[in-house]
């Protein structure tokens, strides 16, 4: 990539990321108004992560569209790797996801990749894992998957029907192929080469368990597209469609700098974090204001850098008006920091709040969702 210090892979994301660069790189195509307004039809509406640019690139989600409109099964699936508590980025994919759920009333797959997170991280035992996926079934719950169309599994406790899958996978995929996909080195363990056959499974593991003609569509972040590539490749070989996807930028870290990650906790809003938590957090955030209010009120601020803002313009203000209004104020000096820390700790806070309240509701319904051999 043109900036030598970014790194984008399906483990690793650091640096300042080009998402222009990322198109060009991975062979996706640009989400274009035109697409954006056929799904607007369908939704009756455009999810705010749409309206502000937060999933930005595709792949044949047009022709997902398509297959809908003619009345073929369509599908979705996304997942989640349990390495820790989950935070606010993971939430963009899974909240998109909902929107599409609810627009075209289909089934959602949701993989939980406990065998990935125990196989690339040396630091993690089964038993950790295992805690971390516990806690992470609430969240996804909490998110508000419709029960009756939404299945969760665990790799590990949902082994059998992926193996069989995976293993159809694998048999076409040759070791030189994943190891310029993702790197691999003689120093890999084998179930790392393995896994990428384990993550393609869910996209047809659908037509597996039902002996039907499906059509998959994966909302994810960018970083996770090499996977699908994958897939895409094997599918044709196996008689089944090629997955489609949609694919989201990452929420910055509330530092000065690269994506939100749970490896640097006090640039992270994790949503098991208390309102006192969070609002700490997001009071030692960077912004794009002056050094002081005189200053800030003469020169004005550059909202463009500034992270308060992005989290305010990305997640957390629906009103498309009062955040062009407050981009401006701050360009005019009209605004200083300290304010905008104070509107998007108290919407912060409030998320937070419903999102417990919801969390607690989950413990009683997780075997609704939840798949198991």
């Amino acid at each position: 990539m043109g900036n030598s210090e970014s790194v984008v892979t399906p483990w690793e994301v650091r640096g300042e990321v080009d998402y222009r660069e990322l198109i060009e790189r991975f062979g996706v195509e640009p989400l274009t108004e035109r697409i954006v307004n056929r799904l607007k039809v369908h939704a009756g509406g455009l999810h705010l992560l749409l309206r502000r640019g937060m999933f930005f690139a595709h792949r044949e989600f047009d022709e997902w569209m398509d297959s809908y409109e003619r009345g073929v099964k369509v599908i979705l699936y996304t997942g989640r790797g349990p390495s820790g508590n989950t935070h606010l980025g993971h939430l963009i994919p899974w909240l998109f996801t909902k929107y599409l759920q609810d627009t075209f009333k289909c089934e959602l797959y949701f993989q939980v990749t406990d065998d990935e997170k125990f196989l690339f991280n040396p630091e993690l035992t089964t038993e950790q894992v295992a805690e971390f996926t516990k806690e992470n079934l609430l969240d996804i719950i909490a998110v508000g998957f419709d029960p009756e169309r939404t299945k969760i599994f665990t790799n590990l406790s949902y082994s059998k029907p992926l193996y069989n899958m995976a293993v159809r996978v694998a048999k076409h995929v040759t070791f030189s192929t994943a190891k310029a996909t993702f790197g691999f080195s003689e120093s890999s363990n084998i179930g790392m080469i393995f896994f990428p056959a384990m993550q393609a499974a869910p996209c047809f593991i659908h037509q597996y368990l039902k002996s039907e003609d499906a059509h998959v569509l994966i909302p994810c972040a960018i970083d996770q597209e090499p996977y699908w590539r994958i897939s895409r490749d094997v599918a044709p070989k196996m008689g089944y469609r090629k997955p489609a996807g949609i694919y989201s930028k990452f929420i910055p870290g509330l530092g000065s700098g690269g994506k939100m990650s749970a490896s640097l906790p006090d640039t992270a809003i994790f949503l098991s974090d208390t309102t006192k938590e969070a609002t700490r957090k997001v009071k030692n955030a960077f912004t794009g204001g002056q050094p002081t209010i005189r200053e800030q009120k003469e020169k004005g601020g550059n909202p463009d850098v500034c992270v308060v803002y992005s989290y305010l313009y990305s997640l957390f203000d629906e009103d498309d008006k009062a955040v062009s209004e407050t981009y401006e104020s701050c360009k005019g000096g009209g605004l200083v920091c300290g304010d905008c820390k104070e509107r998007l700790a108290e919407k912060v806070g409030k998320f937070l709040e419903e999102h417990r309240r919801r969390r607690e509701a989950a413990r009683e319904t997780v075997n609704k969702y939840l798949l198991r051999e």
